[in-house]
C-alpha cells in the first residue's frame, strides 16, 4: 500500500509513503535518525579499524558531539543526511524541537545540493517514541517554511506496521 500526495505547499512536490521493501524511486539522498555521537546508525559488525589503533583511540576519546537538531552530511551516492534527533545522555533521548530543526536542516542540505529526490523515515520513531501524527505535522511545517526549489519527490520510508496510519494522516487535513 502506498499513497502519493501532491501537497499545495509547492506544486510538483510528491510525498510518497512506502515501506523500505517497496521503494517508489531511487533517492539521491537518504536521511537516517542519529544521536549526538553518531552511534545509533553504527555498523554492529566488529572489524579491525582502518586507522592505526592509537589514532582511532585518540579520535574516539576526543570526539565532539554533534548538536541536537543538526544534520551531518556523508557524501557519496546516495548522499547520507544524518539527522541528529537523539542525545543519549538525557531521557527521553529525543525532543520534538530537535526533530523540527533536523527536518529544516535536511531540507536546507537538499536545496544546497540541488537534489530532486529524498528519502526519510519518520524521525524520532526508530529510536524514540515521537507520535507519527506529530512527525507528519512537523514535516508539513518544514516543507511550508522551506521546500527546496529542485525537490520533486520525497519518500517517507514507513514501516509496514505504520503504513496505513501514515497514509490516512497524509490524506487527512494534516497534509493537504
Amino acid at each position: 500500500m502506498t499513497l502519493t500526495i501532491v501537497p499545495a505547499i509547492r506544486p510538483g512536490v510528491e510525498v510518497i509513503a512506502a515501506p523500505p521493501s517497496s521503494p517508489p524511486f531511487v533517492p539521491e539522498a537518504l536521511v537516517a535518525e542519529e544521536d549526538t555521537f553518531l552511534v545509533l546508525g553504527a555498523d554492529p559488525e566488529i572489524r579491525e579499524p582502518e586507522l592505526p589503533r592509537l589514532r582511532a583511540i585518540h579520535e574516539a576519546f576526543t570526539a565532539q558531539p554533534a548538536e541536537p537538531g543538526s544534520v551531518v552530511v556523508r557524501e557519496g551516492h546516495p548522499t547520507r543526511l544524518l539527522a541528529v534527533v537523539h542525545d543519549l545522555s538525557v531521557a527521553p533521548t529525543w525532543r520534538e524541537e530537535w526533530v523540527a530543526a533536523a527536518l529544516a536542516g535536511v531540507l536546507r542540505e537538499t536545496g544546497a545540493r540541488g537534489l530532486r529526490t529524498l528519502a526519510t523515515p519518520p524521525l524520532g520513531r526508530m529510536h524514540g517514541s515521537l507520535p507519527i501524527e506529530t512527525f507528519i505535522v512537523l514535516l508539513r511545517a518544514a516543507l511550508e517554511r522551506g521546500t527546496p526549489e529542485h525537490l520533486q519527490r520525497l519518500w517517507l520510508v514507513t514501516p509496514e506496521k505504520d503504513l496505513a496510519q501514515v497514509c490516512a494522516l497524509l490524506a487527512s487535513g494534516l497534509f493537504p
